[in-house]
């Protein structure tokens, strides 16, 4: 069955997207529970997120609080205190919660030890150079510590590659993806050993609305892999939304 377009009309005027990415790492993770083998588990986890923002009267009363404690003892007479000079840099802003749909794997025998992530990408994480560097830099951190990483991008509204980037990073590029770089794509990275020498494997897919979903290597060692059907759970979790 095609990949839908689940950003633009028709199919946004009818379901969410924030619907069908919530549901898809649930049924991903079902369809694992009938390939992984004994003692490995996966699980979703799913947080839309949002912006924090600072209460500047609460903020402000609590730095006179502060100040007045400061003051008291001795007779009232200010206790003398280091002030920093003023600092580089002041700027107004807010700290963002970013949005993680993903599905985890882990090796239960060895007290949830972390072997796997699929990282299925959200419109916000991909918007503004801040949120990519967010979730590169997360992608990069697991890869370090040896977990296998997935990156599934259907997203059709904001056109950054960020698996391309990722490699980028390193000082490398994936010649099978052409130019110029695909919106749409799916990649499986893991860092192994070969000898001496540290190797990045990946297996990359251009995705296309209309074209199949393919099914990508999930590693949970070095030497154990098992098949993430990618075209099945998605088609599970649109038939589930009644996404037609």
């Amino acid at each position: 069955m095609p990949l839908r377009d689940h950003f633009r009309p028709p199919l946004d005027l009818q379901t969410s997207w924030e619907g069908f990415h919530g549901q898809w790492p649930a049924v991903i993770v079902h369809q694992l529970r009938q390939q992984l083998p004994a003692g490995y588990v996966a699980e979703p986890r799913v947080h839309s997120g949002s912006r924090v923002e600072i209460d500047i009267a609460a903020s402000e009363h609590d730095d006179a609080l502060a100040l007045s404690r400061q003051t008291e003892g001795n007779g009232g007479v200010a206790t003398a205190v280091w002030a920093p000079a003023q600092p580089s840099l002041a700027v107004e802003t807010t700290l963002a919660d970013f949005d993680e749909y993903e599905v985890r794997i882990f090796d239960a025998r060895r007290g949830r030890h972390l072997v796997a992530a699929i990282e299925i990408v959200s419109p916000a994480n991909k918007d503004r150079p801040e949120h990519r560097n967010v979730f590169l830099a997360k992608c990069v951190a697991l890869l370090q510590k040896g977990v296998a990483v997935s990156i599934v991008d259907l997203v059709t509204i904001r056109h950054f590659n960020l698996y391309a980037d990722l490699l980028a990073g390193i000082g490398h590029a994936d010649p099978t993806l052409g130019e110029p770089l695909p919106a749409l794509y799916a990649a499986s990275c893991r860092w192994t050993r070969k000898g001496e020498r540290t190797i990045l494997e990946a297996w990359s897919h251009v995705l296309t609305v209309g074209g199949p979903l393919p099914t990508l290597p999930l590693w949970l060692s070095a030497d154990l892999v098992v098949p993430l059907n990618l075209e099945e759970s998605y088609e599970q979790a649109c038939h589930d939304l009644w996404i037609a």
